[in-house]
């Protein structure tokens, strides 16, 4: 599903880059509701942020992160209650969890947050928490569908980030230690290498995503990654 398009930046580097057009368009009432979610969601981000990239990521984050771990829940005690074999789908939640969790780890290093975001993202969790509960409790497909949407805002958001890097509207500082870690980045990589990798982890949840809503739509029971 991924387009593929070559990026230039100053230095003459070419990287390989995601197509950020690639959008599922809505089939049902279903999708557009999931649409219409996200795109709030993207409203209130862009008004709070504009383009201070690295806090949206920390406080984006801390919400992307919530998803997996939910739908990991809920579908660990369904398998229990069937006495259902998962196929892999439980731990592929739980690790697009954690893979979010380590983009929070790495963007806390590159752009502190402030007191007043450490209390927005206490309530942005809650509230998130919670409907985000109940809304994959109640259609898991709509649940799967809103995080495809949110992905698709994200690749977007990161290719934003990286335009700003290369105009020189943002610093391109060196990568945090845990990042070059995760990613298995060069010792000498930037802030740029970390966005261009979080962006493509954001890419893979989106077409994984949009995947499993298409299969519980179909009425098949979703798989997780060979």
């Amino acid at each position: 599903m991924l387009d593929i398009l070559e990026d230039q930046d100053m230095t003459g580097h070419t990287t390989r880059i995601l197509d950020e057009t690639d959008h599922y368009a809505p089939a049902d009432m279903s999708d557009r509701v999931a649409l219409w979610f996200v795109k709030v969601l993207r409203f209130i981000a862009d008004t709070f942020f504009a383009k201070r990239y690295g806090h949206r990521a920390i406080v984006l984050e801390t919400v992307a992160a919530v998803p997996g771990m939910v739908g990991g829940l809920l579908q660990h005690l369904r398998s229990l209650r069937r006495m259902e074999d998962d196929e892999g789908w439980i731990r592929e939640l739980l690790d697009e969890a954690d893979n979010e969790r380590m983009h929070l780890m790495t963007f806390v290093k590159i752009a502190q947050p402030s007191m007043f975001e450490r209390v927005v993202i206490m309530l942005v969790q809650a509230v998130f928490y919670n409907v985000y509960f109940f809304l994959y409790l109640f259609s898991a497909k709509t649940a799967h569908r809103v995080v495809g949407y949110f992905e698709e805002e994200a690749v977007i958001s990161y290719t934003r980030y990286l335009e700003e890097i290369d105009a020189g509207h943002q610093d391109n500082v060196a990568a945090p230690a845990i990042a070059i870690e995760y990613w298995n980045l060069a010792p000498d990589a930037r802030l740029r290498d970390v966005v261009i990798a979080v962006r493509a982890d954001e890419a893979g949840h989106r077409d994984r995503n949009h995947g499993f809503a298409d299969s519980l739509k179909q009425g098949v029971q979703p798989a997780g990654a060979v």
